[in-house]
């Protein structure tokens, strides 16, 4: 059932927000991230988040390339942040309505579909 919901999302494209389109409620993107593994939602309910510890820093900057292209293609660009060489956190958010939309799970879904080169045991 997920897999089948993960790729509703994964399926579209991400549409141009204009300034008046409202952002997401509370209870919208709650339901949403339940559709995403892993996916953290920023206690002010405008940013999704997730970390990836990558097997090394080669690694942590070919997945920054991954989303960086499905990112232009989509017209739609996270907040990526390399900390300690291989430790990547993807914030998503649509800054144009100052909170979440469809796009931003839209995003996340084709994300997750990316091969990840990720180390096992944590840190």
């Amino acid at each position: 059932m997920r897999a089948t919901k993960i790729q509703s999302f994964a399926g579209k494209r991400c549409i141009s927000c204009e300034v008046k389109t409202s952002p997401l409620t509370k209870a919208q993107a709650k339901k949403n991230l339940t559709i995403l593994k892993g996916w953290k939602l920023s206690r002010d309910f405008r940013v999704i988040s997730r970390s990836y510890a990558m097997k090394s820093f080669l690694a942590a900057v070919h997945l920054i390339q991954q989303i960086a292209l499905i990112a232009e293609t989509e017209g739609h660009h996270p907040d990526i942040h390399l900390m300690r060489y291989r430790h990547l956190r993807v914030d998503i958010s649509t800054h144009a309505i100052g909170g979440l939309s469809e796009n931003d799970f839209i995003l996340a879904a084709k994300i997750d579909q990316i091969p990840k080169s990720i180390r096992r045991n944590s840190n």
